[in-house]
C-alpha cells in the first residue's frame, strides 16, 4: 500500500472512552493509537484525543478518540464530549464489579448526548486479571444484549483484543455511512467528494466528513 500521510483519508469518525476512573481508557486508547502501555499512568485530567487510520473496503478511515476523565467532578463537560460522536466505547474493569454496575448510568449518560445510531460497544478490559475476575463474560453479554450493544473483553497490558474492539466500532460506523450515502443518493450515485454525510449529529459537528479530492 503506498504511503498516506496523516491528513489523507476519506472519512473522519469521532469516537468517545467512557466509563470510571481506573479502568484503563486512556491505556486502551495509547495501545490502539501508539501500541504503548503505561503503568505509571495517571487519571486523565479534563479531555485529551488521540487519532489513528484504519483501512475499511478500501477506504482510509481516521478515528479521532476523545478520553476523559471518570471523576464525579469532571461531568460539566459531557456535552462538548459527547458532542459529534458516532461511535463509543462503554468500558469498565472486570475485577471491579462496581465499575460494571455503573455502565448503565454511564449509557444512559452517552444516550441522552447522542443519536440513536451511534455505535456502541461495551468492553470489559484488564481480561490479562483473569484471576481477580469480579464480573463474569456471561452477565456482560447479557447486558449488551438486553442493551443492544457490541461486546468484546479486551487487555491493554497484554494487547488482546484492543484493535478488533476499536476497528469493530469503525467498521460498523463505516455500514451506516455507507447505507446513508445509498439512501441519499437513491442508489444510484455516490455522494459528491467533499460533501459531509452526518450520522445524527448537527451540521456543525464532528461526525464523517468525506475529504475533497481523495480517492
Amino acid at each position: 500500500m503506498a504511503y498516506r500521510s496523516d491528513d489523507d483519508y476519506d472519512y473522519l469518525f469521532k469516537v468517545v472512552l467512557i466509563g470510571d476512573s481506573g479502568v484503563g481508557k486512556s491505556n486502551l486508547l495509547s495501545r490502539f493509537t501508539k501500541n504503548e502501555f503505561s503503568l505509571e499512568s495517571k487519571s486523565t485530567i479534563g479531555v485529551e484525543f488521540a487519532t489513528r487510520s484504519i483501512s475499511v473496503s478500501e477506504k482510509i478511515v481516521k478515528a479521532q478518540i476523545w478520553d476523559t476523565a471518570g471523576q464525579e467532578r469532571y461531568r460539566a463537560i459531557t456535552s462538548a464530549y459527547y458532542r459529534g460522536a458516532v461511535g463509543a466505547l462503554l468500558v469498565y474493569d472486570i475485577t471491579r464489579n462496581a465499575t460494571f454496575e455503573n455502565m448503565q448510568r454511564w449509557l444512559k449518560e452517552l444516550r441522552d448526548h447522542t443519536d440513536s445510531s451511534t455505535v456502541i460497544m461495551l468492553v470489559g478490559n484488564k481480561a490479562d486479571l483473569r484471576h481477580l475476575r469480579a464480573v463474569s463474560t456471561e452477565d456482560a453479554m447479557e447486558f449488551a444484549e438486553r442493551e443492544n450493544t457490541f461486546f468484546m473483553e479486551t487487555s491493554a497490558l497484554e494487547s488482546i483484543n484492543v484493535d478488533n474492539a476499536f476497528t469493530e466500532v469503525l467498521t460498523q460506523i463505516f455500514g451506516i455511512v455507507s447505507r446513508k450515502t445509498l439512501n441519499a443518493s437513491d442508489g444510484a450515485m455516490a455522494l459528491p467528494k467533499g460533501q459531509t454525510i452526518n450520522v445524527g449529529a448537527t451540521d456543525d459537528d464532528v461526525s464523517a466528513v468525506k475529504k475533497v479530492g481523495c480517492c
